[in-house]
C-alpha cells in the first residue's frame, strides 16, 4: 500500500495564489530608537491602569481601557511586550482614508477588549486567527495610532491640517542611517501588552482588515525586562533605564510637557489632546562595550551600575547635585544624564517620556549580536523636546558604543471618546 501524493493545485489556484502574495508586499516606513536617552522608560502610573510587565505563562485578562481624551499606551505604564510598526497608506482617496481609520478603531477597540469572536462556518475562512485560543483574552492590549509627516502631502488633501512640528525625522550627527530601509512611514502602530503572542495576534488582525488600504513596510520587536534586583528595569548596557521620566500622574506636568493643545503655538484645532512620538532603533555594540571597565562605563553613563544612583548618591531615586559639583569633578559635564537632563530651569520644558523597548534580531553578517533598545519618547513639541535634548548629546562618550540605524516622527492621534468617534475623525471633518 502506497502513501496517496498529496493533491496538486490547478493552475487557476496556484494564480490565485501568487497573485496574492505579490498583493502582500507593498511597503512603508517606521521609525525607532534615539540616543536622547538611550535609557528608555517605564511610563507614569495611569490611574485607569495597573502595571503589567511581569514575565507571564500565559495571556492576562487585564483590560486598559480604549476610549478617552487621549489614546492608551502613552501614559500607560509599560507592558512585557511591544511592537513598532510602520506602513505606507494606499488608500485611494480620502474616503479611502476615512474609511482606513474607522476599520481600524473597530479592530482596536474590539482587540482591546478581549472576549468571544464571531462564529464561523465551515466553509467560511476563520474570523479568527485563533493564536490566543477560542476566545482572545484583552492581555493589558493597547494600540496607539501615529501618523506621518508623508501623510499630508497631496494625496488626501490635509496638507493644511498638518500638526505643526510634524516633519521627517532628520539624521543627527551620530546617526548610521545611510541605506536604511527602517525609516519614516505615513502611519505607525505601537502594539502593548503583557504578552508577546497578544501583539502579534492583534498586528495580524489588523493587516487582514485593512489590506488594500495600508501595508506593512518594516517593524521592530521589544520587550521590557523585570527588574533585577528591584527598581527601574535594565537595558543591553546592563543599567537601569528610564529613571527619570516626567511625573505624567500630575496634570498639570502632563498638559505641559507631553499633550499637544489645539490652537496653541501654531497648531491646528484637531490636535487637541495628542502627542509627537519619536521612534529610533538604537543598536548596542555590546561586544565592545563588554571590554570596557566598570568605572569607565559608570563615568560614561553618569550613574552606578549596581544600583543605579547617580554617582554622587546611594540610591536610584537620589538626585543628582549638579549645582554642587559644577566643574564635573564626580559627575562629568559629559555623561549620559547631565547632557540629557542637566535639571535648570531652562530645561524643564524640554523633558520627555520615554517608553523604550529592548530588542534582540539575532546576529549580524559578523556573527555579532544585533541588540539593543526600541527607543520611544512622547512630548508635546519634538522641536522643543527631543530635538534640544539629541543636540546636547552629540559626540558624547557614549556614541562609541551605540548605533541609531532608523526611525521615524510621529504624531499620536488624539483619543477616541466614545463608540460613535473614531481615529482622525477631527482630522478628517
Amino acid at each position: 500500500m502506497t502513501t496517496a501524493e498529496p493533491a496538486q493545485p490547478s493552475p487557476a489556484q496556484a494564480l490565485r495564489r501568487r497573485s496574492f502574495l505579490r498583493g502582500a508586499g507593498l511597503g512603508t516606513a517606521l521609525g525607532a530608537g534615539a540616543l536622547a536617552g538611550a535609557f528608555a522608560a517605564a511610563g507614569a502610573a495611569d490611574a485607569d491602569t495597573d502595571s503589567g510587565g511581569a514575565d507571564r505563562a500565559g495571556p492576562s485578562g487585564r483590560v486598559v481601557p480604549f476610549h478617552g481624551p487621549h489614546q492608551a499606551g502613552i501614559t500607560t505604564p509599560q507592558q512585557a511586550a511591544a511592537g513598532f510598526v510602520s506602513f505606507t497608506v494606499t488608500a485611494p482617496d480620502q474616503a479611502g482614508l476615512r474609511q482606513l481609520f474607522e476599520i481600524l478603531t473597530d479592530r482596536v477597540r474590539r482587540l482591546t477588549a478581549g472576549g468571544p469572536v464571531p462564529a464561523t462556518d465551515l466553509a467560511s475562512p476563520p474570523t479568527d486567527s485563533a493564536t490566543l485560543g477560542p476566545v482572545p483574552p484583552a492581555d493589558g492590549l493597547t494600540v496607539t495610532v501615529g501618523v506621518g509627516a508623508s501623510l499630508f502631502d497631496a494625496r488626501y488633501g490635509l496638507a493644511d491640517r498638518k500638526p505643526a512640528k510634524l516633519v521627517p525625522m532628520p539624521a543627527f550627527p551620530d546617526d548610521d542611517l545611510v541605506g536604511s530601509t527602517e525609516l519614516h512611514g505615513d502611519l505607525s502602530l505601537q502594539l502593548c501588552a503583557d504578552s508577546r503572542d497578544t501583539v502579534m495576534h492583534a498586528l495580524r488582525d489588523i493587516t487582514r482588515h485593512t489590506r488594500g488600504l495600508m501595508q506593512p513596510s518594516w517593524k521592530v520587536d521589544g520587550f521590557h525586562s523585570a527588574p533585577r534586583p528591584t527598581g527601574t528595569p535594565r537595558n543591553q548596557l546592563g543599567f537601569k533605564d528610564g529613571i527619570a521620566n516626567p511625573d505624567t500622574g500630575d496634570a498639570k506636568t502632563a498638559d505641559a510637557l507631553i499633550w499637544t493643545h489645539g490652537g496653541a503655538n501654531g497648531e491646528p484645532a484637531w490636535v487637541e489632546g495628542g502627542s509627537y512620538q519619536v521612534i529610533r532603533i538604537i543598536r548596542m555594540l555590546i561586544e565592545f562595550w563588554d571590554r570596557v571597565s566598570l568605572h569607565e562605563q559608570e563615568t560614561m553613563i553618569g550613574r552606578r551600575r549596581d544600583s543605579g544612583a547617580p554617582l554622587d548618591g546611594t540610591a536610584e531615586t537620589d538626585l543628582p547635585n549638579y549645582p554642587g559639583d559644577p566643574q564635573g569633578l564626580i559627575i562629568p559635564m559629559n555623561a549620559h544624564i547631565r547632557l540629557a537632563n542637566p535639571r535648570t530651569p531652562d530645561t524643564f520644558d524640554q523633558q520627555i517620556l520615554r517608553r523604550g523597548y529592548n530588542y534582540e534580531r539575532g546576529l549580524d553578517l559578523d556573527g555579532n549580536l544585533d541588540v539593543g533598545l526600541v527607543f520611544c519618547c512622547y512630548q508635546q513639541d519634538v522641536a522643543r523636546q527631543f530635538q534640544a535634548v539629541q543636540q546636547r548629546l552629540a559626540g558624547e562618550p557614549l556614541v562609541d558604543y551605540i548605533s541609531p540605524t532608523g526611525g521615524g516622527y510621529f504624531f499620536a492621534l488624539p483619543g477616541v471618546t466614545g463608540p460613535t468617534d473614531h481615529y482622525a475623525s477631527a482630522l478628517l471633518a
